[in-house]
């Protein structure tokens, strides 16, 4: 089986349960360290001649991190593209299961059964909170309606203030974001890089919570271990 990965979290997952069925992946997949694939260019921008000439036998992509234009190309192209749909834990579990049968596992892996069994009973504080979660600046974007990351940060008694907007990741001035008052301003280092020193200054006198990234949105191998360090991270920010 040859694959090629279009998705970081997918990357991780296949490469740490089917042990050289990698043949490509983007130049996002950053996980695990030193994979040694052919690099395909980014997820909204694939090179799809380069993938091509590694003849795979699958492509694994998620219908939110890339384009249909590209995938159309590589079934024209006469390869098989498998697309992945999460907007939620248990969908990422199902989502998974099937991506690394399709990729040649042969049973399902520990790691997956260990991450579903620590969102079967996640630390949720006795009071649940509100918050808004950046994810990019100049514009600020934030969270919006159906996303994943909205979803793990329910699971953990955070509801973020714009779960119901008519966008997925909605452009919010702010202003508005500063006058919401949430319990806490979510701040993951990607898209956006924010530090310490770059998103809290934006909203002073409210907590911010500086969270891992790839626990908040990835939904690999780090799922086991998401639900302990982001409830870290979210106490942290009211200490």
């Amino acid at each position: 089986m040859r694959v090629v990965s279009l998705v970081p979290s997918l990357t991780e997952a296949v490469a740490r349960t089917v042990p050289g069925a990698l043949v490509g992946a983007t130049d996002w997949c950053t996980h695990p360290a030193g994979l040694d694939v052919v690099r395909v260019g980014g997820t909204k921008n694939p090179k799809t001649d380069r993938i091509l000439s590694l003849a795979p036998d699958l492509v694994i992509a998620n219908e939110e991190e890339n384009r249909a234009p590209d995938l159309d190309a590589l079934r024209a192209g006469g390869v098989e593209v498998l697309v992945t749909e999460v907007r939620t834990v248990p969908q990422a579990v199902t989502e998974l299961d099937r991506t690394l049968t399709a990729c040649g596992a042969p049973s399902r892996p520990r790691w997956l059964d260990e991450a579903e069994a620590a969102w079967a009973d996640p630390p949720v504080p006795g009071r649940r909170a509100t918050a808004v979660v950046p994810i990019w600046r100049r514009p600020w974007m934030v969270l919006g309606r159906d996303t994943f990351a909205g979803d793990v940060l329910a699971r953990l008694g955070v509801d973020h203030l714009y779960a119901t907007h008519a966008e997925r990741y909605p452009r919010i001035p702010l202003d508005e974001l500063r006058a919401a008052r949430p319990d806490v301003v979510v701040l993951p280092d990607e898209p956006y890089r924010f530090t310490a020193y770059d998103g809290p200054e934006a909203f002073p006198g409210l907590p911010c919570a500086l969270v891992d990234g790839r626990y908040l949105t990835w939904y690999g191998p780090s799922l086991a271990e998401a639900p302990r360090a982001l409830a870290a991270a979210l106490r942290a920010a009211h200490r």
